[in-house]
């Protein structure tokens, strides 16, 4: 990465609206990239971590198709932990090559990398100028993720207890975006997020 480039980790629980912030500030200039499209792209038909994966897990753990069967694997690393160690070992090298390479060629104002995990993954409040988290009542995030996927309430806290937990998200936060609202609640505070942001960059630059 550009060594003053101005950069920003986007964080939040299962169903805070991360993706809705990232949308919101792409849309105001911003240049979002997005750690789960990558590993997405990665573990695709062809994808560049396929050939690892077959050789770590097997032929069992792939689509017809030559992706990873995410399913499958969601729920072995969920049970294993010493699975989903091997499965980071892959893909964690990966997405940070993608993720530089796509913040080099980024145009906007500045940078922000959209991290689900990035408070649980250790290095990433080390790599980014601030950590914004997207933050919003646990009861919230179960309604919000119910109403979306039609997991059932038990599996979403199951996900959300795997997390860290709010408090500790919030104390890894510079700058925090309150989304127990709609989103015409989130406007203003996009708003003044983004000239923080863009001022911040300015004077970085």
């Amino acid at each position: 990465m550009g060594a003053r480039r101005f950069t920003v980790g986007l964080t939040g629980g299962i169903g805070s609206g991360k993706t809705t912030v990232a949308d919101m500030l792409a849309a105001r200039g911003a240049s979002v990239i997005d750690t789960d499209q990558i590993a997405h792209a990665l573990t695709a038909p062809g994808g560049a971590a396929i050939p690892e994966i077959r050789a770590q897990f097997g032929d069992a753990f792939l689509t017809p198709e030559g992706a990873m069967d995410r399913a499958k694997m969601r729920a072995y690393v969920f049970a294993e932990p010493a699975a989903k160690a091997r499965l980071e070992a892959i893909l964690h090298p990966l997405i940070r090559i993608e993720t530089e390479r796509a913040a080099e060629a980024a145009s906007g104002a500045y940078v922000v990398f959209a991290v689900p995990l990035l408070v649980e993954s250790g290095s990433w409040k080390q790599r980014v100028s601030r950590v914004l988290v997207v933050d919003c009542a646990e009861e919230t995030q179960v309604r919000r993720v119910m109403s979306r996927s039609g997991l059932p309430e038990q599996q979403i806290r199951a996900i959300m207890a795997a997390q860290v937990s709010r408090q500790e998200r919030l104390a890894a936060a510079d700058d925090v975006i309150d989304n127990d609202g709609d989103v015409m609640a989130l406007v203003p505070q996009v708003d003044k997020i983004h000239a923080l942001y863009t001022a911040l960059s300015a004077s970085d630059g």
